[in-house]
């Protein structure tokens, strides 16, 4: 409607500021997710997108090109980002017809995938529905009116009233959907008690000093001690104690040597965990933390392959009145869980003990020892029986609670960064009166004066402070002085934190603390000072990978889980908390890196969240005023296959998703069992050189398979798997589709220990038919000497300490003849996805 743009309004438009930004907010905030602009030039675009991040914003036409050509490129713009375009109207009359995408030169591929038609109505259920439902999003009146089949001009008058309300009420239907099905609990069931509790064999007992622990007698870490010990020794264990005095990786490592002299242990039970007093040198880290990691350090240096389990007590709540006395404890869990995934081989479980440690219990622990429980890896005795812990889906959000408004002074950790900043704008969007945002570097740290200028204009008072909250005199000062100036403090949100992604075999205890220190220094100092019911709320920022573990994070993974069990650990002393466990947010910076890591974590089955949806989910945890609660962008299909790649995961079994997947799965390998024998049976009638091409064949297909490649003969089977493509996903899928085909069990290293297509089959063939190695005239000492060498994964030769030297004797590699201060260029085609996670993550982590 043009009828007001007259000389008035524009005399009016050139004196009064313009308001775009706002009117940009206001329709994004009220559904609208494209903009189009109109004009012989763009000029509007990038500040559309900059106010409206999640939008499409395109342009119509550009200097010197006014034609159609460019108009079409833009539809064609529009189209590819997902805004509906009527292509029949647009070619009208012009005789245009469809014709079939280009392909690779010489290769007769198509340059884009095709979509099979199953697939599209599987993905939209009914296409009708989806077609309507479209439209409706779109507010399309022409194609509504013609689905309805609604010619009255009254009927359409009416239609196109109600049409933006329809419109506005349908995506934010899809977007709380969305939000629903991130959203997940942690809960914990009751099992029946295990069957029998007998053991066998040595078990180590490692115990810290009495001095970490309390006096000789009559404290009670002694006596748990104590009491595990005999409950061992009742059920059949012959027991050798490890005391550790020290978190030191070498020291501990002297002491299982010392103790394992000419005996090959059955299991390890660790009690390291139970000291919560803070390291002497690193006060963000607890000593049964510290302890922990040396000793899951030192059992590899030490070669025990025994199952580990690290015990606890105070460290979960399996709910209702048992509460969470130790957050440390908390954070020895965090560490277990990726210990599970670093060192599946060795791993056993945990388990969180009982006040009091009886002869009930200590059979039920020895039950659980022995492997009575079937696979389960994560359990807490109690007086009343056995309970495992559980990932569930929470309930879905009604809206039914009291909107959550910010009052007073927000203070924010970590403010400045990436998530901290979008957290601070939506705040000062809803009111929020004085925000405080620290970060080690305060007013120096990048951006920090647009962001306070931005919140500012926001209508909030902005205070951007230096103060690392890991120092408690440093915090203190601040929170008095924001007290003096007021308004009082009403909300704490802790976002500081980011730390190196390292596995826990690499790392040393400095590292280790450095990742842990904002995290865990921050959170226990923020309690102390806010120990009290005057906050509003009080919010930790955490990670999934406390809830499930993530390979190369245990030091974040420990970090996050001590901040959710802080949070368990204030409710149960009356004082607010919420925990929000996050998923991975999409960078607000974006860039090749975090693209390159969104499209890698997406083949992981963890998709980049919308920072929008995401604080949107956050609004909602804090309206319903939860304690702890995952909110999490999954893609079960992925995920499932590589997390229990090496072993399985009872956690994420009762998702729904997720049992579904597990339950198709089992139904496979019944089926592939036959299969691969039927394999075997025809490579047997098969003479050893066309059994070794068979083999061959075999594994080219199922690597076009796992890469897409057209077939078989695309594969180099020469060529490295790095160089076709391989990645950490794709490793594990190739390695589970020939687990199928075979019938064998692989390491989840098999790709990497055999690089190549020839090599990889060359030891397929040799483990279905050692006998043919005859064939290939080796020495038959040699030929089991190779065939040994063959079995030994790679990462136990590098964690013994032979592989530089079976490199050297095979003239491959020489490390003394690399200047020891070079380093070698690190190309983006060198980086792995925790790599590119890092370089996209520079101000964005959790």
């Amino acid at each position: 409607d043009t009828a007001g743009l007259d000389a008035g309004y524009w005399y009016t438009n050139l004196r009064e500021t313009v308001e775009l930004e706002s009117a940009v907010r206001a329709l994004s905030a009220a559904g609208f997710g494209t903009f189009l602009e109109m004009s012989p030039h763009p000029v509007l675009t990038m500040p559309l997108q900059a106010t409206a991040e999640d939008a499409v914003v395109v342009g119509s036409l550009r200097r010197d090109e006014g034609g159609p050509e460019r108009f079409l490129a833009s539809l064609g713009e529009a189209f590819v980002r997902g805004v509906a375009v009527d292509w029949a109207a647009v070619f009208a009359g012009l005789g245009a017809s469809v014709v079939d995408l280009p392909t690779y030169a010489f290769q007769r591929q198509r340059y884009w995938l095709e979509r099979p038609a199953a697939q599209a109505a599987a993905t939209g259920g009914d296409p009708v529905d989806a077609e309507f439902w479209d439209a409706v999003e779109r507010e399309d009146l022409a194609a509504l009116t013609a689905a309805l089949e609604v010619d009255a001009d009254e009927e359409r008058s009416s239609l196109r009233t109600v049409l933006p309300a329809l419109s506005s009420w349908r995506r934010g239907r899809r977007e709380r959907s969305v939000l629903d099905s991130w959203r997940y609990h942690v809960t914990w069931n009751r099992v029946p008690d295990p069957a029998s509790a007998a053991l066998t064999g040595t078990w180590l007992l490692a115990v810290p000093a009495g001095h970490l622990v309390g006096p000789p007698a009559g404290h009670p870490g002694t006596e748990l001690v104590d009491a595990v010990r005999d409950g061992l020794e009742t059920h059949g264990a012959t027991v050798v104690t490890v005391e550790v005095a020290e978190a030191d990786r070498a020291a501990v490592a002297a002491r299982l040597a010392e103790a394992t002299a000419g005996v090959t242990p059955a299991g390890v039970l660790s009690l390291l965990g139970l000291p919560d007093a803070p390291h002497p040198a690193h006060a963000g880290v607890p000593m049964g933390l510290a302890l922990t990691l040396a000793l899951v350090q030192a059992l590899g240096d030490t070669g025990v392959d025994a199952p580990l389990w690290l015990a606890t007590r105070g460290g979960v709540s399996v709910g209702g009145t048992d509460a969470l006395d130790s957050p440390a404890q908390a954070a020895v869990w965090g560490l277990g869980r990726v210990a599970a995934l670093e060192h599946p081989q060795r791993w056993g479980g945990m388990v969180d003990l009982p006040d009091t440690v009886d002869g009930r219990v200590t059979t039920r622990l020895c039950g659980a020892l022995a492997g009575r429980l079937d696979d389960e890896d994560q359990l807490a005795l109690r007086p009343s029986g056995v309970f495992v812990r559980r990932l569930v889906r929470a309930a879905e959000h009604r809206g039914s609670g009291p909107a959550w408004h910010p009052e007073g002074t927000v203070l924010l950790t970590g403010g400045t960064g990436g998530v901290g900043a979008q957290i601070a704008r939506r705040l000062a969007q809803a009111g929020a009166e004085h925000l405080v945002l620290t970060s080690r570097r305060g007013p120096e740290a990048p951006g920090a004066d647009k962001l306070k200028a931005e919140l500012t204009e926001l209508g909030a008072k902005v205070t951007v402070a230096a103060c690392d909250v890991a120092d408690r005199a440093a915090l203190e000062a601040l929170v008095r002085k924001v007290a003096a100036e007021g308004p009082p403090i009403r909300s704490v949100l802790h976002i500081a934190g980011a730390g190196v992604l390292v596995p826990l075999a690499d790392t040393d205890l400095d590292e280790f603390a450095d990742t842990a220190e904002a995290k865990v220094a921050g959170a226990a100092n923020l309690d102390a000072v806010f120990d009290r019911d005057t906050l509003d709320s009080f919010v930790l920022f955490s990670s999934i990978s406390a809830v499930w573990g993530s390979g190369e994070h245990g030091a974040y993974a420990a970090a996050n889980a001590y901040l959710d069990g802080l949070a368990e650990h204030r409710r149960a002393r009356g004082l607010t908390a919420t925990s929000v466990v996050w998923g991975i947010w999409s960078p607000e910076e974006g860039g090749m890196a975090a693209n390159l890591a969104e499209e890698q974590l997406r083949g992981r089955g963890i998709p980049f969240m919308s920072p929008r949806l995401a604080i949107d989910a956050f609004w909602q945890v804090m309206e319903r005023d939860e304690t702890v609660v995952v909110v999490a962008d999954v893609d079960w299909e992925r995920f499932v296959p590589v997390f229990t790649s090496a072993r399985p995961s009872p956690l994420i079994g009762q998702v729904p998703d997720v049992a579904r997947i597990l339950a198709a799965d089992a139904d496979t390998r019944a089926d592939a069992a036959g299969e691969s024998s039927s394999l075997r049976d025809r490579l047997a009638e098969m003479a050893p050189a066309d059994r070794r091409a068979a083999v061959l064949s075999l594994v080219r297909s199922q690597i076009a398979n796992v890469l897409g490649y057209s077939g078989p003969e695309a594969v180099d089977a020469t060529r490295a798997f790095r160089e076709l493509g391989f990645d950490s996903l794709s490793a594990v899928d190739l390695r589970n589709r020939l687990g199928t085909a075979t019938g064998l069990r692989f390491p989840v290293t098999v790709v990497f220990d055999y690089p190549s297509a020839e090599e990889l089959a060359g030891h397929i063939g040799a483990e279905l038919f050692p006998d043919d190695t005859a064939a290939t005239g080796l020495d038959p000492e040699e030929a089991d000497v190779r065939r040994a060498l063959t079995s030994i994964p790679l990462l136990r030769l590098r964690e013994s300490g032979l592989l530089d030297e079976l490199l050297r004797l095979a003239g491959s590699h020489d490390p003394a003849t690399a200047p020891a201060d070079e380093e070698p260029a690190e190309s983006i085609d060198d980086l792995d996805v925790d790599d590119l996670v890092r370089m996209a993550y520079d101000k964005n982590d959790l």
